[in-house]
């Protein structure tokens, strides 16, 4: 591993300015340290593990800034506002979400633009964000399916909703006929989510199932002709080469007599992405509450005005308002578990919103018009 590059050398006397980006620097790299340790002291085996090397790796860069600043250390700098907001929820939750900040985090290393940073280091940081990405995808794959379902019906139920009131508002209806509305399609909706994500869920699960290796395919084994190895045919249908068929299968021919006989479904590293894939779809009960809750909780908000007594444009404008927030929440929290940018997915959730229910309060002013 290199340890030195070709980058110019720090002045010997370097300015102000250079020892403040030098000691803010340090105090980032122990902040981000911090995180790692609160990280670790949630977690158990190679999880720990793994995040208390990360830990140690920091602590090697903040002594390349200790040895830079030599006397000029002076008193410690607090680290930037992402690192402390990262590790104030480390030391709170130590969730996925913590994790695709980390990630966040060392993509957005500077070390590579600066020529007192190493090229190790910067290296290092980019190693770091892969590491981090590892590690938050095994959360985000425990997660997902419900995640999904969730922010999906989140979603439905602020634009669906939105639009069917400001539709229905801007035909002229009356304040009760919008509540009722409101309302109806709150329960529709919700019903009509769950439904759909039990039964997609639920599909996906059986197709799975169906497409893994009957049980009674086991007794037949030791009946196989070992010569003609039909079991390679198996593994052949499944995608494996013809010579890496024949040797799993003469592999588990083999070991027919022993205790520790391998599975008859295709190999660990297979049978591994298989339950990888039930535990990312997620439930079909899970999936289905979580899309009728989270569609309710969304379709209620832009009912709440009208619930109130707001009438007119004064209800359009406080729900359009209190949805565009709760768009803006969706859109960051899907951001930051995906290890996207927050803000750009944020906006993009607020213009497909505002989108579509602009369209249909279009739709209700001309459709008011007309019958008017």
């Amino acid at each position: 591993m290199p340890t030195d590059d070709a980058r110019p050398q720090a002045p010997r006397e370097p300015d102000r300015k250079q020892i403040r980006r030098w000691r803010q620097y340090l105090a980032d790299e122990r902040a981000e340290a911090a995180v790692y340790r609160d990280l670790a002291s949630r977690r158990t085996g190679e999880e720990r593990d793994i995040l208390l090397a990360l830990a140690e790796a920091e602590r090697r860069h903040e002594s390349h800034w200790l040895g830079l600043l030599g006397d000029d250390v002076g008193r410690p700098l607090r680290g930037d506002l992402r690192t402390r907001v990262l590790g104030w929820l480390a030391r709170r939750f130590g969730s996925v979400f913590v994790l695709a900040l980390a990630q966040r985090a060392e993509a957005r290393s500077s070390y590579e633009s600066d020529v007192d940073a190493t090229a190790t280091m910067a290296a290092d940081e980019r190693i770091h964000e892969e590491v981090v990405r590892g590690l938050a995808l095994r959360g985000r794959n425990r997660i997902s399916g419900t995640f999904r379902a969730a922010v999906f019906g989140a979603n439905d139920g602020l634009v669906s909703n939105l639009a069917l009131v400001l539709g229905i508002g801007a035909s002229g209806a009356s304040n009760a006929t919008v509540l009722l509305t409101g309302l109806a399609g709150l329960l529709a909706g919700a019903l009509s989510m769950a439904a759909g994500e039990y039964v997609s869920v639920r599909s996906q699960r059986e197709l799975m199932e169906a497409s893994t290796p009957g049980q009674h395919a086991h007794a037949a084994l030791p009946h196989l002709d070992v010569d003609a190895n039909e079991l390679a045919l198996v593994y052949r249908a499944r995608g494996m080469s013809p010579d890496d068929a024949h040797e799993r299968a003469d592999q588990v021919l083999r070991s027919l007599g022993s205790t520790q006989a391998p599975a008859f479904g295709m190999p660990a590293a297979v049978d591994g992405e298989q339950a990888e894939e039930h535990d990312t779809i997620g439930t079909a009960m899970g999936a289905a509450a979580a899309s009728f809750c989270f569609f309710a909780s969304g379709a209620l908000i832009p009912v709440l005005p009208y619930l109130f007594g707001v009438e007119g444009l004064a209800a359009v404008a406080i729900a359009s308002a209190l949805v565009g927030i709760a768009l803006l929440g969706t859109g960051t929290a899907v951001g930051v578990l995906s290890g996207g940018p927050p803000l750009r997915r944020a906006l993009r959730q607020l213009a497909i919103g505002y989108g579509a229910a602009g369209a249909t309060y279009v739709l209700g002013l001309l459709f008011g018009a007309t019958v008017s």
